[in-house]
């Protein structure tokens, strides 16, 4: 049978804490099993659907990873002549795949370049037999993806709360959440670890000129 996993992530576009990716490895049987328990993408489930799903998910798969990526590391990609958030994600990828060792990938694409993306991850794999697919809703279109992406949320979930429990309540995290917003006016100074600062948003709260208003961010 062939060994395929699925590769998603949680937690992209936030001002607030941690960016998770996830990589399920499986093989048909293990496919079928995921699909019999009700996985799906994420966004389609309720975090406590997806808590009980969680376990399950680790079980019926053969390995899995997940890779979770501070606010200093996405600030460092974007701040780097190198990297940009897309080819971290690439090289967060490829580590999962060269990891799990699977025959074929499946990976949601965080770039509108789906053909440009697939090359770089190639380059950064160690294996370049392994049959790379990258799609936009993957993680809608294959059960594989699904799965990634609710150990991805999950994890995301609890070191959310984590967060939550040391610094206070700010939300989602997200900038269309008004608390959100308010806890970064208040706390961008004394709580600077939490946050995204190559964030514009942070940037304009912390004094920087010249930056479009919050709202333009999203």
């Amino acid at each position: 049978m062939v060994l395929v996993c699925g590769i998603d992530e949680a937690g992209r576009g936030p001002i607030i804490g941690q960016m998770v990716m996830a990589g399920v490895l499986v093989d048909e049987d293990g496919s079928d099993s995921l699909k019999s328990i009700g996985v799906k993408d994420s966004k389609l489930l309720s975090i406590s659907r997806m808590r009980k799903l969680f376990p399950k998910i680790k079980e019926l798969s053969i390995r899995h990873k997940i890779v979770i990526i501070g606010p200093a590391e996405i600030d460092a990609a974007l701040q780097s002549d190198d990297l940009n958030l897309n080819w971290l994600e690439a090289h967060k990828s490829a580590e999962i795949i060269n990891f799990l060792k699977p025959q074929k990938a499946i990976i949601d694409s965080p770039s509108n370049n789906v053909v440009n993306y697939r090359r770089y991850l190639m380059k950064l794999l160690d294996d370049k037999s392994i049959d790379v697919a990258v799609e936009h809703k993957a993680d809608l279109n294959h059960v594989e993806c699904g799965a990634a992406s609710i150990l991805a949320k999950v994890t995301r979930e609890d070191e959310i709360g984590k967060l939550k429990a040391k610094f206070g309540d700010f939300g989602s995290g997200y900038l269309t959440d008004p608390k959100t917003t308010a806890f970064l006016e208040k706390n961008y100074s004394k709580h600077s670890e939490i946050f995204r600062k190559s964030w514009i948003p942070y940037k304009r709260a912390a004094g920087s000129a010249n930056q479009r208003k919050l709202g333009d961010f999203e």
